[in-house]
């Protein structure tokens, strides 16, 4: 079974096994293209087409007639909704940067994206639009708490942190840091970094945001921080016991 489907939630955890007590291992966003691979009782077994990632998600409500022509810019983008009398009301809920979303409809200065669900234009870029500047994207993620399989304003984990930059200008970049690593040539090594150095250790990744800082979501400080590179690659020698296994440019 293969069916080809748009998540149209604002996003939802994927899971290693079907069970919401399994460990989460990515997220889905708003937009996402996925295929059905199988279903079951309460969970469908899915494949996301931005990565190939292959999980369980809990059933939902599908739709697959939807043409994405936008995508989310800022960190979170609040969802309205209109009243009868044409007055905007904040739902709670946010749609996550990197969302895609299809302008059904437009007035004022808001776009609606799903039947009466609104967010403010000045929000979106067009979804071919491109940063070609990688701090603008991991700026937004600062201090954004650190969250395993992560990928959103509510969390984020370190690989999930540096995929989202690739993602963002549609870009094909694995999910994990064990397929990243793999991803490119690289050093083992380097006396001298320079922004846009990507730092992989086993099972951590960051990212240099110049020559002497470099930024990744750091599970012992449970956010995403920016920290000196050389005092950084002590620190994790020290307490994890991991050096350096590659470093390749973004």
């Amino acid at each position: 079974m293969k069916n080809n489907f748009i998540y149209n939630s604002e996003f939802s955890n994927i899971y290693e096994r079907p069970n919401i007590n399994s460990n989460v291992s990515t997220q889905i966003l708003f937009g996402e293209n996925f295929s059905i691979l199988k279903k079951s009782k309460n969970f469908y077994k899915i494949k996301i087409d931005t990565d190939n990632y292959v999980g369980f998600i809990k059933k939902l409500k599908l739709f697959n007639k939807y043409q994405t022509s936008h995508k989310i810019y800022v960190l979170k983008s609040k969802i309205y909704k209109l009243s009868k009398e044409n007055k905007f009301t904040y739902t709670g809920k946010d749609l996550p940067f990197a969302s895609k979303i299809q302008i059904l409809n437009k007035y004022k200065s808001y776009l609606m994206f799903k039947k009466n669900f609104w967010i403010k234009k000045d929000d979106v870029k067009p979804i071919n639009h491109k940063i070609k500047n990688f701090i603008y994207i991991v700026n937004l993620f600062r201090n954004i708490k650190y969250k395993w399989g992560g990928k959103t304003f509510k969390g984020i984990d370190c690989s999930g942190l540096v995929q989202i930059i690739y993602n963002y200008n549609n870009k094909f970049f694995p999910r994990d840091t064990v397929d990243q690593i793999k991803f490119k040539k690289g050093l083992k090594s380097k006396k001298k970094f320079k922004k846009g150095d990507i730092v992989f250790w086993k099972g951590h990744v960051g990212i240099c945001i110049n020559s002497k800082k470099f930024i990744h979501a750091y599970g012992p400080r449970k956010k995403v921080l920016i920290m000196p590179i050389n005092q950084t690659i002590k620190l994790i020698e020290k307490t994890a016991g991991l050096k350096v296994k590659k470093i390749y440019s973004i």
